[in-house]
Protein backbone atom coordinates (compact mmCIF):
# COMPACT_ATOMS: atom_id res chain seq x y z
CA UNK A 1 0.00 0.00 0.00
CA UNK A 2 0.75 3.62 -0.82
CA UNK A 3 1.00 6.63 1.88
CA UNK A 4 -0.86 9.10 0.43
CA UNK A 5 -0.37 12.16 3.06
CA UNK A 6 0.54 12.34 6.69
CA UNK A 7 -0.35 14.80 9.26
CA UNK A 8 0.04 15.30 13.01
CA UNK A 9 -2.49 17.31 15.96
CA UNK A 10 -1.90 17.63 19.62
CA UNK A 11 -4.06 19.92 21.95
CA UNK A 12 -3.48 24.00 22.36
CA UNK A 13 -1.87 23.43 26.07
CA UNK A 14 1.56 22.89 26.04
CA UNK A 15 3.31 22.52 29.33
CA UNK A 16 7.30 22.32 30.30
CA UNK A 17 8.32 19.26 32.76
CA UNK A 18 8.74 22.44 34.95
CA UNK A 19 5.63 23.43 34.51
CA UNK A 20 4.04 20.42 34.86
CA UNK A 21 5.91 19.96 38.56
CA UNK A 22 4.37 23.22 39.52
CA UNK A 23 0.68 21.61 39.01
CA UNK A 24 1.73 18.77 40.40
CA UNK A 25 3.01 19.82 43.89
CA UNK A 26 -0.33 21.95 44.28
CA UNK A 27 -2.28 18.95 43.61
CA UNK A 28 -3.98 17.09 46.93
CA UNK A 29 -3.41 14.24 45.39
CA UNK A 30 0.54 14.34 45.06
CA UNK A 31 0.69 16.67 48.55
CA UNK A 32 -1.51 14.20 50.47
CA UNK A 33 -1.55 11.13 48.74
CA UNK A 34 1.92 10.21 48.16
CA UNK A 35 5.16 9.56 50.32
CA UNK A 36 8.00 11.96 50.43
CA UNK A 37 9.92 9.75 48.76
CA UNK A 38 7.53 9.48 46.01
CA UNK A 39 7.05 13.16 45.90
CA UNK A 40 11.12 13.15 45.46
CA UNK A 41 10.75 11.07 42.53
CA UNK A 42 8.44 12.99 41.24
CA UNK A 43 10.15 16.08 41.26
CA UNK A 44 13.74 14.63 40.15
CA UNK A 45 12.44 13.34 36.99
CA UNK A 46 10.21 16.49 36.20
CA UNK A 47 12.64 19.46 37.04
CA UNK A 48 15.97 16.50 35.74
CA UNK A 49 17.22 15.16 32.10
CA UNK A 50 13.98 13.23 31.30
CA UNK A 51 14.53 13.78 27.28
CA UNK A 52 11.69 15.97 27.38
CA UNK A 53 10.83 19.70 27.24
CA UNK A 54 7.15 19.80 26.72
CA UNK A 55 4.21 17.83 26.78
CA UNK A 56 0.32 18.44 25.45
CA UNK A 57 -2.40 17.64 26.97
CA UNK A 58 -6.44 17.90 26.22
CA UNK A 59 -7.74 17.65 29.72
CA UNK A 60 -9.43 20.50 30.22
CA UNK A 61 -9.16 20.86 34.18
CA UNK A 62 -5.51 20.35 33.95
CA UNK A 63 -4.80 21.68 37.53
CA UNK A 64 -6.62 18.85 38.85
CA UNK A 65 -5.87 15.75 36.70
CA UNK A 66 -4.56 13.71 39.68
CA UNK A 67 -8.02 14.47 41.82
CA UNK A 68 -10.45 13.92 38.74
CA UNK A 69 -12.81 11.03 39.33
CA UNK A 70 -13.04 7.95 36.74
CA UNK A 71 -16.34 9.30 35.24
CA UNK A 72 -14.34 13.13 34.59
CA UNK A 73 -11.26 11.08 32.86
CA UNK A 74 -13.91 9.34 30.60
CA UNK A 75 -15.49 12.52 29.49
CA UNK A 76 -12.14 14.27 29.34
CA UNK A 77 -11.11 10.68 26.64
CA UNK A 78 -14.64 11.27 24.73
CA UNK A 79 -14.01 15.74 24.60
CA UNK A 80 -10.01 15.17 23.37
CA UNK A 81 -9.62 12.17 21.56
CA UNK A 82 -12.16 12.71 18.53
CA UNK A 83 -11.02 16.34 18.51
CA UNK A 84 -7.47 15.90 17.99
CA UNK A 85 -8.40 12.70 15.48
CA UNK A 86 -10.38 15.20 13.16
CA UNK A 87 -7.98 17.63 13.15
CA UNK A 88 -5.23 15.69 12.10
CA UNK A 89 -7.75 14.05 9.75
CA UNK A 90 -8.31 17.27 8.16
CA UNK A 91 -4.57 18.28 7.70
CA UNK A 92 -3.96 15.50 5.50
CA UNK A 93 -7.42 15.20 3.53
CA UNK A 94 -6.22 18.81 2.77
CA UNK A 95 -2.99 17.68 1.80
CA UNK A 96 -4.23 15.19 -0.52
CA UNK A 97 -6.86 17.34 -2.16
CA UNK A 98 -9.64 14.87 -0.52
CA UNK A 99 -12.99 15.12 1.17
CA UNK A 100 -14.27 12.97 4.32
CA UNK A 101 -16.73 11.62 1.22
CA UNK A 102 -13.49 10.68 -1.00
CA UNK A 103 -12.88 7.64 1.94
CA UNK A 104 -13.95 4.28 1.81
CA UNK A 105 -12.56 3.13 4.62
CA UNK A 106 -11.54 4.38 8.08
CA UNK A 107 -9.44 2.63 10.95
CA UNK A 108 -8.69 4.20 14.33
CA UNK A 109 -6.26 2.81 17.42
CA UNK A 110 -6.25 3.94 21.00
CA UNK A 111 -6.14 2.36 24.36
CA UNK A 112 -6.39 5.55 26.37
CA UNK A 113 -9.57 5.24 26.86
CA UNK A 114 -13.43 3.90 25.37
CA UNK A 115 -16.17 4.57 23.66
CA UNK A 116 -18.93 2.71 22.15
CA UNK A 117 -19.57 2.85 19.32
CA UNK A 118 -15.99 3.73 19.03
CA UNK A 119 -13.91 6.99 18.06
CA UNK A 120 -14.46 6.31 13.94
CA UNK A 121 -17.82 6.91 14.70
CA UNK A 122 -17.67 10.20 16.51
CA UNK A 123 -14.74 11.33 13.61
CA UNK A 124 -17.35 10.08 10.67
CA UNK A 125 -20.21 11.98 12.01
CA UNK A 126 -17.80 15.09 12.60
CA UNK A 127 -16.07 15.45 9.23
CA UNK A 128 -18.86 13.88 7.16
CA UNK A 129 -17.99 10.46 6.22
CA UNK A 130 -20.14 8.69 3.58
CA UNK A 131 -22.89 6.40 6.12
CA UNK A 132 -20.91 3.08 3.82
CA UNK A 133 -17.81 3.89 4.29
CA UNK A 134 -16.22 0.74 6.56
CA UNK A 135 -15.09 1.65 10.07
CA UNK A 136 -13.18 -0.19 12.54
CA UNK A 137 -11.64 0.89 15.71
CA UNK A 138 -8.67 -1.02 17.76
CA UNK A 139 -8.30 -0.99 21.43
CA UNK A 140 -5.97 -2.83 23.74
CA UNK A 141 -2.85 -2.82 21.37
CA UNK A 142 -1.06 0.19 23.75
CA UNK A 143 2.16 1.96 22.55
CA UNK A 144 2.86 -0.50 19.84
CA UNK A 145 -1.05 0.20 18.26
CA UNK A 146 -0.12 2.47 14.64
CA UNK A 147 1.63 -0.49 13.07
CA UNK A 148 -0.55 -3.03 13.67
CA UNK A 149 -3.32 -0.61 12.31
CA UNK A 150 -1.64 0.20 9.39
CA UNK A 151 -1.32 -3.44 8.45
CA UNK A 152 -5.14 -3.84 8.85
CA UNK A 153 -5.57 -1.63 6.55
CA UNK A 154 -2.94 -2.94 4.31
CA UNK A 155 -5.22 -5.84 4.21
CA UNK A 156 -8.26 -4.06 3.16
CA UNK A 157 -6.17 -2.37 0.37
CA UNK A 158 -5.04 -6.07 -0.66
CA UNK A 159 -9.01 -6.38 -1.28
CA UNK A 160 -10.19 -3.44 -2.67
CA UNK A 161 -6.97 -1.32 -4.33
CA UNK A 162 -8.70 0.91 -5.70
CA UNK A 163 -9.70 2.24 -2.25
CA UNK A 164 -9.03 4.98 -0.20
CA UNK A 165 -8.40 4.36 3.48
CA UNK A 166 -7.60 7.04 6.39
CA UNK A 167 -6.12 5.26 9.50
CA UNK A 168 -5.84 7.26 12.64
CA UNK A 169 -3.97 7.18 15.76
CA UNK A 170 -5.17 8.69 18.94
CA UNK A 171 -4.06 8.62 22.22
CA UNK A 172 -5.62 10.99 25.32
CA UNK A 173 -3.44 10.28 27.92
CA UNK A 174 -4.13 12.98 29.90
CA UNK A 175 -7.49 11.29 30.65
CA UNK A 176 -5.43 7.84 31.74
CA UNK A 177 -3.22 9.45 34.17
CA UNK A 178 -3.19 7.69 37.92
CA UNK A 179 -0.94 8.22 40.87
CA UNK A 180 0.00 6.67 43.40
CA UNK A 181 3.45 5.15 45.53
CA UNK A 182 4.42 2.63 42.78
CA UNK A 183 7.41 3.87 40.58
CA UNK A 184 6.30 2.94 37.57
CA UNK A 185 2.92 4.78 38.08
CA UNK A 186 5.19 7.87 38.76
CA UNK A 187 7.17 7.58 35.71
CA UNK A 188 4.08 7.13 33.78
CA UNK A 189 2.82 10.43 34.46
CA UNK A 190 5.76 12.26 34.01
CA UNK A 191 6.42 10.60 30.29
CA UNK A 192 3.01 10.65 28.70
CA UNK A 193 0.95 13.70 26.11
CA UNK A 194 -1.75 13.21 24.21
CA UNK A 195 -1.74 13.73 20.18
CA UNK A 196 -3.20 11.76 17.08
CA UNK A 197 -1.55 11.12 13.44
CA UNK A 198 -3.54 10.69 10.35
CA UNK A 199 -2.57 8.81 7.74
CA UNK A 200 -3.94 8.51 3.96
CA UNK A 201 -3.72 5.27 1.86
CA UNK A 202 -4.34 3.82 -1.44
CA UNK A 203 -3.50 0.84 -3.23
CA UNK A 204 -1.29 2.51 -6.04
CA UNK A 205 1.07 5.37 -5.66
CA UNK A 206 0.44 8.53 -4.78
CA UNK A 207 0.91 11.77 -2.94
CA UNK A 208 3.95 10.82 -0.72
CA UNK A 209 4.14 7.75 -3.07
CA UNK A 210 6.09 5.29 -0.03
CA UNK A 211 5.24 1.88 0.11
CA UNK A 212 4.38 0.10 3.24
CA UNK A 213 4.78 -3.33 3.51
CA UNK A 214 7.02 -6.16 5.25
CA UNK A 215 5.13 -6.31 8.79
CA UNK A 216 6.44 -8.15 11.89
CA UNK A 217 5.22 -8.98 14.57
CA UNK A 218 6.39 -10.32 18.07
CA UNK A 219 4.12 -10.82 21.62
CA UNK A 220 5.41 -12.00 24.55
CA UNK A 221 2.25 -12.31 26.96
CA UNK A 222 5.17 -13.90 29.46
CA UNK A 223 6.03 -10.12 29.95
CA UNK A 224 2.30 -8.98 30.13
CA UNK A 225 2.44 -7.44 33.20
CA UNK A 226 5.59 -5.73 32.69
CA UNK A 227 3.75 -2.77 30.91
CA UNK A 228 -0.44 -2.70 30.63
CA UNK A 229 -3.31 -0.96 32.01
CA UNK A 230 -4.91 -1.98 34.59
CA UNK A 231 -8.26 -0.77 36.96
CA UNK A 232 -7.98 0.91 39.85
CA UNK A 233 -11.23 2.27 40.82
CA UNK A 234 -12.67 2.55 38.03
CA UNK A 235 -9.42 4.84 36.50
CA UNK A 236 -7.19 3.24 34.02
CA UNK A 237 -3.51 2.51 35.90
CA UNK A 238 -0.44 1.77 33.72
CA UNK A 239 2.43 -0.57 35.04
CA UNK A 240 5.63 0.25 33.78
CA UNK A 241 8.26 -2.08 34.52
CA UNK A 242 11.85 -1.12 34.86
CA UNK A 243 12.80 -3.62 32.40
CA UNK A 244 10.87 -2.56 30.15
CA UNK A 245 13.59 -0.53 28.13
CA UNK A 246 15.59 -3.86 27.73
CA UNK A 247 12.37 -5.90 26.57
CA UNK A 248 12.17 -3.18 23.69
CA UNK A 249 15.31 -3.22 22.64
CA UNK A 250 15.94 -6.61 22.50
CA UNK A 251 12.08 -6.74 20.63
CA UNK A 252 13.53 -4.38 18.02
CA UNK A 253 16.97 -6.16 17.95
CA UNK A 254 14.79 -9.54 16.71
CA UNK A 255 12.50 -7.64 14.86
CA UNK A 256 15.58 -6.07 12.77
CA UNK A 257 17.15 -9.27 11.92
CA UNK A 258 14.02 -10.91 10.96
CA UNK A 259 14.00 -8.14 8.42
CA UNK A 260 17.43 -8.05 7.24
CA UNK A 261 16.99 -12.07 6.85
CA UNK A 262 14.29 -11.02 4.13
CA UNK A 263 15.87 -11.99 0.33
CA UNK A 264 15.96 -9.71 -2.25
CA UNK A 265 15.19 -6.39 -0.21
CA UNK A 266 17.21 -3.38 0.07
CA UNK A 267 19.42 -2.26 2.48
CA UNK A 268 17.61 -1.07 5.82
CA UNK A 269 19.14 2.98 6.34
CA UNK A 270 17.19 4.72 8.55
CA UNK A 271 15.69 3.04 12.03
CA UNK A 272 11.87 5.11 12.82
CA UNK A 273 11.14 4.33 16.44
CA UNK A 274 8.41 4.68 19.18
CA UNK A 275 9.63 7.25 21.57
CA UNK A 276 9.24 5.48 24.90
CA UNK A 277 10.91 7.40 26.77
CA UNK A 278 14.92 8.01 27.45
CA UNK A 279 16.12 5.03 28.95
CA UNK A 280 14.44 3.41 25.88
CA UNK A 281 15.81 5.32 23.62
CA UNK A 282 19.27 4.91 24.96
CA UNK A 283 18.96 1.16 25.62
CA UNK A 284 17.76 0.70 21.94
CA UNK A 285 20.86 2.99 20.36
CA UNK A 286 23.08 0.60 22.38
CA UNK A 287 22.25 -2.07 20.98
CA UNK A 288 21.99 -0.63 17.17
CA UNK A 289 24.55 2.34 17.22
CA UNK A 290 24.41 2.27 13.90
CA UNK A 291 20.94 3.68 13.70
CA UNK A 292 20.49 6.69 15.64
CA UNK A 293 17.46 7.68 16.53
CA UNK A 294 17.49 11.13 15.86
CA UNK A 295 13.95 11.85 14.61
CA UNK A 296 12.28 9.59 17.51
CA UNK A 297 14.48 11.94 20.45
CA UNK A 298 13.15 15.22 19.09
CA UNK A 299 9.49 14.39 19.34
CA UNK A 300 10.04 13.08 22.59
CA UNK A 301 11.38 16.40 23.58
CA UNK A 302 9.09 17.93 21.65
CA UNK A 303 5.64 16.43 22.95
CA UNK A 304 6.63 13.60 25.41
CA UNK A 305 5.44 9.94 24.86
CA UNK A 306 2.37 9.89 23.16
CA UNK A 307 1.47 6.23 23.08
CA UNK A 308 0.16 5.13 19.77
CA UNK A 309 1.28 8.05 17.60
CA UNK A 310 4.59 8.38 18.68
CA UNK A 311 6.07 6.40 15.87
CA UNK A 312 3.78 8.33 12.99
CA UNK A 313 5.25 11.59 14.56
CA UNK A 314 8.61 10.71 14.39
CA UNK A 315 8.12 9.22 10.50
CA UNK A 316 6.65 13.04 9.59
CA UNK A 317 9.76 14.57 11.50
CA UNK A 318 11.96 12.60 9.41
CA UNK A 319 10.00 13.01 6.15
CA UNK A 320 11.11 16.98 6.52
CA UNK A 321 14.09 16.14 4.99
CA UNK A 322 13.15 13.57 2.42
CA UNK A 323 12.61 9.97 2.36
CA UNK A 324 14.38 7.13 1.74
CA UNK A 325 16.22 6.37 -1.69
CA UNK A 326 15.29 3.66 -4.28
CA UNK A 327 18.67 2.14 -3.14
CA UNK A 328 17.17 1.20 0.66
CA UNK A 329 14.45 1.02 3.11
CA UNK A 330 13.16 3.06 6.09
CA UNK A 331 12.24 0.28 9.07
CA UNK A 332 9.56 1.84 11.27
CA UNK A 333 9.01 0.29 14.81
CA UNK A 334 6.78 0.30 17.95
CA UNK A 335 6.19 -1.52 20.50
CA UNK A 336 4.49 -1.68 24.16
CA UNK A 337 1.53 -3.79 26.24
CA UNK A 338 1.22 -7.38 25.89
CA UNK A 339 4.89 -7.64 25.75
CA UNK A 340 4.54 -6.48 21.78
CA UNK A 341 6.63 -5.39 19.40
CA UNK A 342 5.15 -4.56 15.54
CA UNK A 343 7.30 -3.24 12.39
CA UNK A 344 6.90 -2.35 8.34
CA UNK A 345 9.37 -1.64 5.66
CA UNK A 346 8.71 2.20 3.90
CA UNK A 347 10.28 2.05 0.43
CA UNK A 348 10.11 5.01 -2.53
CA UNK A 349 7.35 3.79 -5.23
Amino acid sequence: MYLQALATATPQRSLSQRECWEIAQRSPAVREGLTRRSQLILRTILRGDSGIEQRQFGVRDIERIFDLEADDLNAEFGHTAPALAVSALEQALAQANLTPTDLDGLVICTCTGYLCPGVTSYVAEQLGVRSNAFLQDLVGLGCGAAIPALRAVDHMLARSPTAKVACIAVEACSAAFYLDDDPGVIISACLFGDGAAATLWRGQPHGLGLRCHGFDTLHDPANRDRIRFEHRHGKLRNLLDSSVPDLAADAVVRLLANAKAQPNMPPISRLIAHSGGKDVIDAIEAKLPDYPLTATREILRRHGNMSSPSVLFALAEALQSGGPSAAEDWWLVAFGAGFSAHSCRLSQA
